[in-house]
């Protein structure tokens, strides 16, 4: 059983001595014994993992799973603790329940995947930015002070800045700020201009209309880029207008064929 001796001889009231019960954690083998007292050593630190978890309150996480994740730190730090090494324990798993939650906000928390290294500088910028802040007499600090400040290049301090905003999303949905006639980020948005893909059928049909004779080319140009019918066409040219309907099909069907094969 973990021994418990008096609050005021610890630091905080919920940290038990449980100095013996490591000791004979090292000592025991494998065994029911062994594991219903790492069971009680894990209970008893728990409400240090909760204090540490409560620290990170307000940040978007649950505290059910902010605890959960300091739980796990906690059964980390006491499977690793080497009580024969002199240090308490309490000082060895602060460090390690913190890195846990720490590590929690940093790989599940982000809206947007950022790697760890700009997550880092965005840590660093954050805390630039804030205390440079304070003593300008509230002027944003530059790019350049930031870098001094932090030991950065300025372009690590731009990439950091960008990451400030990575952290969370905002839904297209969402009322823009200071407006209040519904209008939403989606509606700032361009879409998709239907123009782009006739740009991209006529770039790719002009090889093969360069190929035509002349009259194939007028007519097809009559046609489509002067909206004539065929029988005004027929007239123009002095033939029939079957002719000119025969020739507009086997024209576009010669195309398509050529069109599709150079994609291809």
């Amino acid at each position: 059983m973990a021994e418990s001796s008096p609050a005021a001889s610890r630091p905080h009231a919920d940290s038990p001595s449980t100095d013996f019960a490591f000791r004979r954690l090292r000592t025991l083998p494998d065994g029911p014994e062994r594991g219903e007292l790492r069971r009680e050593t894990i209970c008893a630190w728990l409400p240090m993992a909760h204090r540490l978890a409560s620290r990170f309150r307000n940040r978007g996480e649950s505290m059910d799973d902010l605890r959960q994740v300091a739980a796990m730190g906690l059964v980390k730090a006491v499977d690793r603790y080497d009580p024969f090494r002199g240090k308490a324990f309490e000082t060895y798993a602060v460090p390690t329940v913190t890195g846990e939650l720490k590590r929690h906000f940093r790989d599940h928390t982000w809206d947007v995947h950022v790697p760890r290294r700009v997550q880092d500088l965005r840590n660093r910028v954050r805390v630039a930015r804030r205390d440079l802040s304070q003593s300008r007499e509230g002027r944003a600090p530059t790019c350049a002070e930031m870098a001094a400040e932090t030991g950065l290049s300025e372009e690590d301090v731009l990439l950091g800045l960008e990451a400030l905003e990575s952290y969370s999303t905002l839904s297209l949905d969402a009322e823009l700020p200071g407006t209040d006639d519904g209008y939403s980020l989606g509606d700032t948005l361009g879409r998709c201009d239907p123009a782009l893909d006739v740009a991209v059928d006529r770039e790719a049909v002009k090889p093969g209309l360069r190929r035509l004779p002349e009259r194939e080319r007028t007519i097809l140009y009559l046609r489509y880029f002067r909206d004539m019918t065929q029988v005004s066409i027929a007239e123009a040219l002095g033939i029939s207008q079957m002719h000119v309907s025969r020739l507009l099909s086997q024209c576009c069907e010669q195309l398509r064929i050529q069109t599709l094969q150079e994609v291809r």
